[in-house]
């Protein structure tokens, strides 16, 4: 993390073109939190006015970790989301970096990639939902606030393999619930 060639590093430096360069906000869901460790390590070496908010679905452990500072904390399910969320804390996962947390309904991460795909297209998987979805609130509160920024999140994974989960009605009613309150959020002017 104080080198280059790692995640943090080429954020930055593929943000140094931008307007606004050094982000406001880096918006991360954590698997075992060794990704937001990096990041958020990076930030404060390099001495970054930029906020981490590391954004975690339902049935995961580690919002309450955070909120709680207890690194004990076990869950008896796991995530719905796929590829993050822990139903214990990992050793990778650091609080110390992290300066924010926002808990994610598994229901707004599904609705946010079906907005997302009629927005750009493409199928994400449902962790992009969970960075896209808090990465918006962030840009709410910034607006709301009066101040201008960069954003910056990850789109994980193509959702080409979620085609009959994710992106299957019948799947999502059946498991993850009701997403229009959430489409409604995310299409709202």
């Amino acid at each position: 993390w104080r080198g280059n060639n790692n995640i943090a590093d080429s954020i930055f430096s593929q943000m140094s073109r931008e307007p606004y360069p050094i982000p406001s906000a880096i918006v991360m869901s954590a698997g075992t939190g060794g990704t937001s460790a990096t990041l958020g390590r990076y930030i404060r070496y390099r001495g970054y006015p930029t906020d981490l908010i590391v954004v975690d679905p339902e049935n995961s452990v580690f919002y309450d970790s955070y909120r709680n500072r207890d690194v004990t904390l076990t869950r008896a399910c796991s995530s719905r989301i796929e590829g993050i969320g822990r139903p214990k804390v990992e050793a990778s996962f650091q609080h110390d970096v992290i300066d924010r947390m926002i808990q994610v309904p598994d229901a707004a991460s599904v609705a946010t990639i079906l907005w997302l795909e009629s927005r750009i297209g493409r199928k994400a998987g449902a962790s992009t939902g969970t960075n896209l979805w808090g990465a918006l609130q962030v840009a709410r509160e910034m607006v709301a606030a009066g101040r201008k920024g960069s954003i910056v999140t990850l789109m994980c994974d193509s959702g080409r393999r979620y085609l009959d989960t994710y992106y299957n009605p019948d799947w999502v009613a059946e498991r993850i619930g009701d997403i229009a309150p959430y489409l409604a959020k995310l299409t709202a002017p």
